[in-house]
């Protein structure tokens, strides 16, 4: 069966459309995605302002039309940390099902992160034993571990690049927010560090997300063109060798580094002072990166629930 999941995140609004059936991997067929950055048209109260519910709905209707277009049978629609945290989630989510039909399923920070770890899972297969998956979003940074297809435990942290490159300003940023910026992620994730560490060492530390790849492309992983099933990791030790270019280059020049999209730049710092700090705190040398995430877990959680015959 053809199935779309649509994402409706921090930055951009993505509907992966895959060609799947229970037992067998979800195959890729078209990808159709919005630069929306919903996280910054929060206003002072946190609400979602009129402009960026229009907005909204027009990128979610021009998604259900490809959708249409591409013979889906079935959309898994879902939103993640913007939706959930707007203190106007329940209008907007109103006005979405009201001009455009789409049930928003917003998922909890937990939620979010125990699908991407399924889906890291499943790549890598049970031989790959206990996993520590780390997936940066633009609201927030999820964080699993386990060795069976539910993570033994899971946690959601206010640490996503979007939400983070705001306490950033400047071009490039004053080293002094940068040291600050610093501070706080690694206290953030220093709370969660007791509640993994007491199951022991992971087998594999594993990454998902565009920030991690983007990171990984930089300090020298192999481009995406050459495919899903080429192994690609990022090093701490290269990626603290990046981290004072990072700070001192302009979100222009993050842009043209290899493998950074335009509308990414201005967010790979913060995402690579949470990379650094998730690094060092958990004991990570290097970081296996997996090409599923979130989306891939939302469809094989579907696939799991479909009659096999």
């Amino acid at each position: 069966m053809r199935l779309g999941v649509l994402d409706v995140g921090s930055n951009t609004v993505h509907l992966l459309v895959v060609d799947a059936h229970p037992g067998a991997r979800p195959l890729p067929a078209h990808s159709h995605k919005a630069e929306l950055r919903l996280a910054e048209l929060l206003d002072e109260d946190a609400a979602v302002g009129p402009d960026g519910v229009a907005r909204l709905i027009e990128v979610i209707g021009d998604a259900v039309q490809a959708a249409e277009d591409q013979g889906c049978e079935q959309v898994l629609p879902f939103a993640t940390s913007a939706v959930r945290e707007a203190s106007n989630a329940d209008e907007v989510l109103a006005r979405v099902k009201a001009e455009t039909g789409v049930d928003l399923q917003v998922l909890t920070g937990e939620e979010e992160a125990r699908l991407t770890f399924l889906a890291a899972r499943r790549w890598f297969g049970w031989s790959a034993g206990k996993l520590l998956v780390l997936d940066i979003g633009g609201g927030s940074l999820e964080i699993a571990y386990g060795i069976d297809e539910e993570p033994y435990a899971a946690v959601s942290l206010p640490l996503g690049a979007g939400r983070l490159t705001a306490l950033l300003p400047g071009d490039p940023p004053d080293p002094q927010d940068v040291k600050a910026l610093r501070r706080r992620i690694r206290a953030e994730i220093a709370r969660t560090v007791g509640e993994f560490s007491r199951f022991g060492k992971p087998d594999h530390i594993v990454a998902t997300s565009k920030t991690f790849r983007q990171l990984a492309r930089i300090a020298g992983a192999a481009r995406s063109g050459e495919g899903l099933y080429v192994q690609r990791e990022l090093s701490r030790k290269s990626l603290q060798e990046w981290m004072p270019k990072l700070a001192a280059m302009t979100a222009e020049q993050r842009g043209a580094l290899p493998g950074v999209s335009e509308g990414r730049a201005r967010q790979l710092l913060a995402g690579a002072l949470v990379a650094e700090g998730a690094m060092d705190l958990f004991g990570a040398a290097v970081l296996e990166i997996c090409p599923w995430a979130l989306r891939e877990g939302v469809i094989l959680r579907r696939l799991d629930h479909l009659p096999t015959s």
